[in-house]
């Protein structure tokens, strides 16, 4: 049976965009009961891209995937105390919600003593942020893109939003813990600036630009401080090779037959590219040399001489070709196909996590509301009183993503 180490474990949650929903996610994946509360309207990014050709997010299902919905009017005073009463049963608390006073922790703790409360912002001292604006701040955009260009380069991965949910799932699994051995809640805050800066800092970059006194400098896609170089095939393609132990670049230049032609460059130079700063500094006649053998193959012969070595490299893929080779691949991996309410067949994730080396089967998303009634059911509340707050208005009906 593949684990679920969270059974038993209730979290409600209150945010919105990647980094809330992706702690959230992390957590129903490991098998806690996760309780999204949006407003009756929806989601505020229920609609966000990628959307099928009939609107329905992509997006929205795959970072609420095994969760479960509730629709309340959240300006309400009766909506507001009924989501206070469904935060002090569950005792696990994770938002975003920006300047609402009711959901401070100081308001909550009077309910709820042992709250476990998340609150996910952009910056520590309250100001707003998003991937993107943090992702700036750090100076990533100006090492990132071609050599000699002047222009900021952002990536499309919200990295931070991604690296920010991760952490705040960590962070309330470790609070758990800590109310299990002694009876006390946690107040965590976890700021997306901070995430970035911290992730930064923590690879010596910050250092580096401390003591030297300015940012690196572009170098497209070369790898940074080892031997990695992109290559044009015959065929039009690319690939991406790396040589970041000694084997793995004795195996390139053994596939490639260029031995001698290092051997007498090292002579040369006085550089033993066995080492991995001289491959480094040496990188771009490295390249010079390597490429025309890339250049004067398609990528099905690269992959034919480096099949079965040691050479670290990929081919440059779109994601319409990878979703392509997830279909037409058969056997378990990371990624199946789920009938998501609303949307029909989907491929999407499975938590990475393999116990025993089993993945857990990933689970579809709630339509919104789906599971008003059975929350509050829980909550100690009869059909009639349920049925009076549906028409009241304070708690939503079932409808679609």
């Amino acid at each position: 049976m593949t684990a679920r180490p969270l059974d038993g474990i209730r979290v409600v949650d209150m945010s919105s965009f990647v980094a809330g929903p992706t702690a959230g996610r992390v957590l129903a994946e490991l098998g806690a009961e996760v309780i999204r509360v949006d407003p009756i309207s929806g989601a505020v990014d229920g609609a966000r891209w990628p959307v099928t050709d009939d609107g329905a997010s992509l997006y929205w299902a795959g970072l609420n995937q095994a969760k479960k919905s509730v629709t309340v009017d959240l300006r309400s005073a009766a909506g507001r105390d009924f989501v206070t009463d469904l935060v002090a049963e569950a005792g696990i608390l994770l938002e975003n919600a920006a300047h609402a006073r009711w959901l401070d922790n100081a308001v909550l703790t009077q309910r709820c003593p042992g709250l476990i409360h998340l609150h996910i912002e952009g910056h520590a001292d309250g100001a707003p942020a998003v991937d993107y604006t943090v992702n700036a701040e750090v100076g990533l955009p100006l090492m990132t893109g071609p050599q000699g260009s002047d222009a900021p380069v952002n990536h499309v991965l919200p990295a931070w939003d991604l690296l920010t949910g991760l952490y705040a799932a960590v962070g309330l699994v470790t609070a758990l813990r800590r109310r299990e051995q002694t009876g006390e809640g946690a107040y965590l805050q976890l700021a997306l600036g901070d995430v970035a800066l911290s992730a930064v800092a923590s690879m010596g970059w910050v250092a580096e630009a401390d003591r030297c006194g300015t940012g690196r400098a572009r170098q497209g896609n070369a790898l940074f401080g080892s031997y990695g170089a992109d290559f044009p095939t015959a065929d039009g393609r690319a690939v991406m090779v790396v040589g970041l132990t000694t084997g793995q670049w004795r195996a390139l230049v053994d596939v490639t037959g260029t031995a001698d032609i290092f051997s007498a460059f090292e002579r040369h130079r006085g550089l033993d590219l066995s080492v991995e700063a001289d491959r480094y500094a040496a990188r771009d006649a490295v390249t010079s040399i390597l490429r025309p053998w890339f250049e004067s193959r398609t990528l099905e012969q690269i992959e034919t001489e480096f099949d079965g070595t040691r050479v670290l490299w990929s081919a440059y893929r779109t994601l319409a070709e990878v979703a392509t080779d997830i279909r037409q691949t058969a056997g378990d991996a990371v990624v199946q196909e789920i009938d998501q309410p609303g949307i029909g067949a989907m491929l999407t994730s499975r938590s990475p996590l393999r116990w025993s080396g089993v993945y857990t089967d990933a689970a579809p998303a709630p339509t919104s509301g789906a599971h008003t009634r059975e929350v509050a059911a829980a909550a100690g509340l009869d059909d009639s009183a349920i049925d009076a707050l549906v028409d009241a208005g304070i708690l939503g009906k079932p409808g679609t993503i």
